[in-house]
């Protein structure tokens, strides 16, 4: 990517390194359907040792595991609970119920989090009227959220609720290994909390594709099925599995440039006129800013920045995301702040 470039829509539109190339075409190959792929059950054992868990699945993407987690978690006409800016609730297409009969609750919460005061009076009464509640969803970290990285004593008091009123827990961690970098904490003590958890390895680890979902045998074994289902049974998913083991083996650690790059582009641009950045809200590597001026749509200052290559999104009428990620260096970063500067002082009176 050139400095002319600038790619902060997502950290979906990272690529593969040179060096995850060549582990993916050296990769050993088999049928994964039947197990017997060695690529991928390298990365499911890595996956199990990381998180602490029994047993993984290689999924294509996160919506897939997060999906196939509902699926063996609850039976058609139960419900679950998730904050309501979740990605399970609101860029999912709808699959708890076109997939699993399944009602979504959603709760408002604060920047994507749940906390016990969001959950104590939503269990339904347990009446012929209503979907019995199932299972809480969290998503750590938290996308339109805000990238906030849940403190580990939030989720311990949530997940703790929710098995005292005999719900499963479930983690929607696309971006888990942020939400490490950022709070310290391991992947194994947040997945302790959960009966299944999801990670993306399509993000700021820079694959090209691929999920895993972790839990129990039992739960993992009801999962293949729910894959199968889904049109999601792999075969020699060993050279895509290869990246994953790749990333996690040499990319983990280097998410801590992501969120420093992050937070310097939001020093930067809090200097704009016409726009507002909370400098204390960026903790990992997601960036919402908020434009103050009228003169102005989010997405018209889209278009402006993208005519100068600089590419981000606009979300809603006045705010804007930029997701830093492998393939933004600090000067692409210099460099895009600089021009937004520019473009708010053309456009603000």
């Amino acid at each position: 990517m050139s400095v002319s470039e600038i790619e902060l829509r997502s950290d979906t539109f990272s690529k593969p390194t040179v060096a995850m190339r060549q582990a993916m075409c050296e990769a050993e190959v088999g049928d994964d359907t039947v197990s017997e792929d060695p690529t991928v059950n390298k990365l499911e054992e890595l996956c199990c040792k990381l998180l602490g868990k029994p047993a993984a699945m290689f999924c294509c993407t996160g919506t897939q595991s997060n999906q196939t987690a509902i699926w063996a978690h609850c039976k058609a006409g139960d419900e679950i609970l998730i904050e309501q800016q979740g990605h399970i609730a609101s860029y999912e297409v709808g699959a708890p119920a076109a997939l699993s009969g399944v009602t979504v609750r959603t709760l408002a919460g604060n920047q994507g989090m749940l906390e016990l005061d969001n959950l104590v009076d939503s269990l339904r009464p347990s009446k012929q009227f209503f979907s019995p509640t199932r299972l809480v969803c969290l998503e750590n970290t938290t996308n339109i959220g805000g990238g906030k990285a849940y403190p580990l004593e939030q989720i311990e008091r949530v997940t703790n609720w929710a098995r005292e009123n005999g719900l499963k827990n479930h983690l929607d961690g696309a971006r888990l290994f942020n939400a490490c970098i950022a709070k310290g904490y391991s992947a194994e003590e947040v997945a302790r909390h959960f009966d299944t958890v999801s990670i993306c390895f399509s993000k700021g680890l820079g694959c090209p594709m691929g999920s895993i979902l972790v839990g129990d045998e039992q739960t993992i074994s009801q999962a293949r099925r729910a894959r199968r289902m889904f049109g999601g049974g792999l075969r020699q998913a060993g050279i895509v599995a290869a990246a994953a083991v790749y990333a996690l083996e040499n990319n983990r650690e280097r998410l801590a440039e992501d969120h420093s790059n992050a937070k310097r582009l939001a020093e930067i641009i809090a200097d704009a006129p016409g726009l507002c950045v909370n400098l204390s809200d960026v903790e990992t590597n997601i960036l919402f800013f908020h434009l103050e001026s009228e003169s102005i749509t989010a997405s018209e200052l889209e278009s402006r920045l993208g005519k100068r290559g600089i590419k981000l999104y606009a979300i809603g009428g006045s705010r804007l995301r930029a997701v830093t990620h492998l393939d933004v260096d600090r000067q692409m970063i210099e460099a895009a702040g600089k021009i937004i500067v520019e473009e708010m002082r053309a456009v603000t009176p």
